[in-house]
This record gives C-alpha cells, sequence and structure tokens, in this order.
C-alpha cells in the first residue's frame, strides 16, 4: 500500500487515474500562493522571534535556565496541536481551513505580547498561543504544497516554498531593527508592525490559496485507527525514529544568537541582525538543496544538513574570531536548508493521500517535543557547565544520533523505494 501509493503520490484507484504522462509542473500556482503566506508570516514572526532573546535576557533579566524554559515552550509546547491540526485537516478535507485557522491565531497574539507587559507567566502563555498557531496550520500547510507537486519534484516544490518562507525569514529581523531605531527601542512598535503583516498574510491564504485538486471533494474520512496505523514498521517509522533524536540534540537558534553575541563581545542592539545571516544563507541554499534532494537522495541531502549542523557547533568551540562568528550563522542556514523541507519532502510521499497531513504532522510533533526538551536542557546545561562545555555535550550527542540516523533512514528515500 505505502510503496505504490508512494510512487505517484495518488491513492485513487488505478481506473480513475488519467491516462498519459503529466507535464512535470513544480512551481505550481498553489506551491507560490502558499510560499507567499508563508512569506508574510514569517516577517511578521521573525520581528518578535529577532527580539525576543534581547528582551527577555537583557530587557527583562532573566536567567538562561528561564530563558531555556520561556525558549521551549516557543519550540514545542504546543506540539500537541500539530498531531490534532494534521489529523483534523484530512478527517474534514478541510486543509486550507485548518492551516487559515492556525495563521489567523498566531496574527491576534501578536497584540497579546503588548498586554503580556514584563509578566514571565503571560509572557509565557502568549508565546504557547502564538506557537499553537503554527502548530494548527503547519501540517495542513505543508500537505498542500506536497499534494500540489508531483512526486519526482517533491524536493523541489519544499525548496520553493522554503526559499519564499525564508525571504520573510530574512526581512523580518531587519523590520524589527528597523522599527526599533525609528521608535526608540520601543518593542511596542514591533509588535504592532508584526500584527499588521500576519493579518496581511491571512488575507492572501484566503483568497488565493486552494485545496489540492482532487482533495476536497473526497468523501472517506479519516478515523483515529488509520491515522494511529502510520506509525507500523514501514520507511515512515524509519524516518521518525531518525529525525527526532536529531532535533534533540539541536541547540536552537535563539541560544545559538546569544553564544555568537557572548563571543563577539558587541552590543546587545546587535542582536536582531544575526538572524539575517542565517537566513540568507538558508534562502540562498534552499531550492538547490531541494534539487539535489530529489537527484540525489533526500535522505543523503537530510545527513549533509546536520552534518552542517555539527560544523557549526564545532566552529563555536573552535575560535571566537568575527569571521568564525560569520561561518557559524551560515552553517546553522545551511543546515536549515537541506533539512527543514527536505524532511517533509523525504516522509509525505511515503504517506497515502489520505493521511499526508496527518503523518507529517507525526514527524513534526515528533521534532518540536524533542527540540523543546533540547532547549531546556541546554538551557541547564548552561548554567551548570559554561556555554563551551554545554555546546561541547550537544555536539557529542549529535555526532551519536547523526550515525544512528545513517543507519535508519531509508537507503533509497528518494524514489519512494526500500
Amino acid at each position: 500500500m505505502y510503496l505504490s501509493e508512494a510512487r505517484t503520490g495518488d491513492t485513487r484507484p488505478r481506473d480513475e487515474r488519467p491516462s498519459g504522462r503529466r507535464p512535470l509542473r513544480v512551481v505550481t500556482g498553489n506551491v507560490l500562493a502558499i510560499g507567499m503566506v508563508s512569506l508574510l508570516t514569517d516577517v511578521s514572526s521573525e520581528m518578535v522571534t529577532a527580539i525576543l532573546p534581547l528582551y527577555l535576557v537583557f530587557g527583562l533579566g532573566m536567567s538562561t535556565v528561564q530563558f531555556g524554559m520561556l525558549d521551549g515552550v516557543y519550540t514545542g509546547a504546543t506540539a500537541v496541536l500539530r498531531l490534532a491540526g494534521g489529523h483534523v485537516a484530512d478527517r474534514f478535507r478541510r486543509r486550507k481551513a485548518v492551516a487559515g485557522a492556525g495563521y489567523a491565531l498566531s496574527a491576534v497574539t501578536k497584540l497579546g505580547f503588548l498586554l503580556a507587559g514584563r509578566s514571565a507567566p503571560l509572557l509565557g502563555l502568549v508565546i504557547g498561543v502564538d506557537r499553537a498557531g503554527k502548530g494548527l496550520r503547519t501540517a495542513p500547510r505543508d500537505a498542500i504544497i506536497s499534494l500540489s507537486a508531483p512526486y519526482e519534484a517533491q524536493g523541489r516544490a519544499f525548496g520553493v516554498h522554503r526559499a519564499l518562507d525564508t525571504a520573510g525569514a530574512l526581512a523580518g529581523p531587519l523590520v524589527a531593527f528597523g522599527v526599533l531605531e525609528l521608535a526608540l527601542n520601543s518593542y511596542d512598535a514591533v509588535f504592532v508592525t508584526s500584527f499588521c503583516v500576519a493579518v496581511l498574510g491571512v488575507l492572501v491564504l484566503v483568497l488565493f490559496v486552494r485545496e489540492p485538486d482532487g482533495v476536497a471533494r473526497g468523501r472517506a474520512r479519516v478515523s483515529l485507527a488509520q491515522a494511529t496505523a502510520l506509525l507500523g514498521p514501514g520507511p515512515f517509522r524509519r524516518v521518525l525514529l531518525a529525525v527526532v533524536p536529531l532535533s534533540l540534540t539541536t541547540i536552537s537558534d535563539a541560544f545559538l544568537y546569544l553564544l555568537v553575541l557572548e563571543r563577539l563581545d558587541v552590543a546587545a542592539r546587535w542582536l536582531p541582525l544575526l538572524p539575517v545571516v542565517v537566513s540568507a544563507s538558508y534562502l540562498l541554499a534552499a531550492v538547490p538543496a531541494g534539487r539535489l534532494a530529489d537527484r540525489l537522495g533526500r535522505p543523503k541531502v537530510v545527513l549533509g544538513g546536520y552534518g552542517a549542523l555539527l560544523g557549526c557547533y564545532l566552529l563555536v568551540l573552535a575560535a571566537d574570531h568575527p569571521v568564525v562568528s560569520v561561518a557559524v550563522l551560515l552553517l546553522r542556514g545551511l543546515g536549515y536548508a537541506a533539512t527543514d523541507g527536505v524532511v517533509s519532502a523525504l516522509a509525505g510521499p511515503l504517506l497515502p493521500e489520505r493521511r499526508r497531513a496527518t503523518g507529517l504532522a507525526v514527524v513534526q510533533t515528533g521534532q518540536a517535543l524533542a527540540a523543546m526538551a533540547a532547549s531546556w536542557i541546554f538551557g541547564v546545561l548552561w548554567s551548570w557547565l559554561g556555554p563551551r562545555a554545554a555546546v561541547g555535550v550537544m555536539a557529542a550527542g549529535l555526532a551519536i544520533t547523526l550515525v544512528a540516523a545513517f543507519l535508519v533512514l531509508p537507503r533509497n528515500g528518494g524514489t519512494g523505494e526500500e
């Protein structure tokens, strides 16, 4: 069942499938439209992400343990909603509606930062609700992309989307920096601007994104038992068992920026510009990484991406020269380009069409929970051992999980065959 569906990306009976070879269309209107939604949403979200370390650590004086807890909430506390969003989207064939609800929820919460003020519990609540929106939208969004592109071009379709998404991530910190400069370091101005951009992204979704052909008309609903069956033996479970431990040994971007800032010994006000280097690297490498994944095999590119992340950690330990710090950020972006969309491109075609959003939600939930735990662990390690030793522990863990992932991942994940 899995292999036949994975090869074609079409779960309809054979006699209902169109005859002849369809032309290869990678950048469909749907991929571009959802990419523009992600671009605008990332401008909004990265404006907030860029200033959070500055706001929480330098503005509110939080310890690394406290920041690690909040950063963990930001990364994965709403991971269960990824499962709910994916399952509801598949069950009721309303992937666009579920994704739209998630985008709208995140947009509204940008105003919540104004109400939370300096209260850490309220800030944690706002961050959690904001991430709830991301949890709801991510799996349905990726399912729309996967179902809008042919099997042999999954990597390229996700690469195009991630390039647009990353263009927003690149612009977000720059906008935040500009708003802070113009508003005399007023964080409230950043939150209001972020809200306005997020609303624009929701409008683009409503007006231009459509359900993939043949999906909205389906009548059969996905049961919980069918969703649970995805965890049975097979290539999809092997992907899950490989990528979750890798996320558990990944240092969050927020901590990485604090590490670079400490090593460079520059003014904290420059912190919002550090993500720009990561996003620029990601943007330039996203489409080439997707094309390479389609050509050489998606597992190989995923492993290479985490190898780049390991190199990033080793450079953090090696020296504190500005050139080395820039290389750290460039490697982090390259790692994103080779893993973020490529993992979805690897896992998606291994899933039946009717359960694709659910299956992608399973992968993303596992990664989010592991990333949340990683932030908590690293915050404690930094507090107990210091930053260098903490990075060393995480680097050793990543090296071990990379070897394990090499042994577990399907060898021919790029072709859908075992």
